[in-house]
């Protein structure tokens, strides 16, 4: 699939804003992918479609954790993190994309994991520090992301875990997973 017809596509799913900010997510994804040497073709759909189905019903996308057997403990969180694992379903049944490395970057574009790929790693932290991004650690973030994707990673997920707390939010376990990660690499010496 092209880019203007893959665009086509997720701009009629989003708002103006939000449809902004996935074109600076697939500019900035387009950049890390260099960089780093992942496939361009497929972070750049990865990219595009990775808020798809943002603005999906709660009930719609409810339907679609329990029928696809998505882990039902999604149900447990806060709606906002649906949409990337909803997504990477709809964009096969609704878009014809089944490409499992641009499904699994959609897929955890929100909570992030353990062991990510790296083109998951690329749409994670793409998502996190695209140029419209603008709170407390980002641009920490961004000074790391081209020497070290790993640690800009955990970075991004150390500011989630720290302003979930702060709130008094849940914390989805793979984002754990992911910080817990690297502080192992780092204590082990790795």
């Amino acid at each position: 699939m092209q880019r203007k017809e893959a665009l086509k596509i997720v701009e009629k799913q989003l708002t103006k804003k939000r449809y902004e900010h996935t074109v600076r997510v697939m500019e900035t994804a387009l950049e890390l992918a260099n960089h780093y040497d992942v496939d361009l073709k497929k972070i750049e759909l990865a990219a595009i479609f990775h808020d798809y189905a943002k603005y999906r019903h709660p009930e719609e996308m409810k339907r679609w954790i329990i029928e696809e057997k998505l882990p039902q403990d999604l149900l447990d969180y806060h709606q906002e993190l649906w949409h990337g694992p909803v997504g990477s379903k709809m964009i096969e049944r609704e878009v014809g994309i089944c490409d499992p490395e641009i499904q699994s970057a959609i897929y955890w574009h929100t909570t992030g994991k353990r062991y990510m790929s790296r083109m998951d790693q690329v749409i994670f932290i793409a998502d996190y520090i695209e140029p419209g991004r603008d709170f407390p650690g980002v641009d920490e973030v961004r000074n790391i992301v081209f020497d070290d994707i790993e640690q800009a990673c955990w970075m991004a997920a150390r500011n989630t875990i720290s302003f979930l707390m702060s709130k008094n939010q849940p914390i989805y376990p793979d984002t754990f997973q992911l910080y817990n990660e690297k502080i192992g690499r780092n204590m082990n010496g790795k």
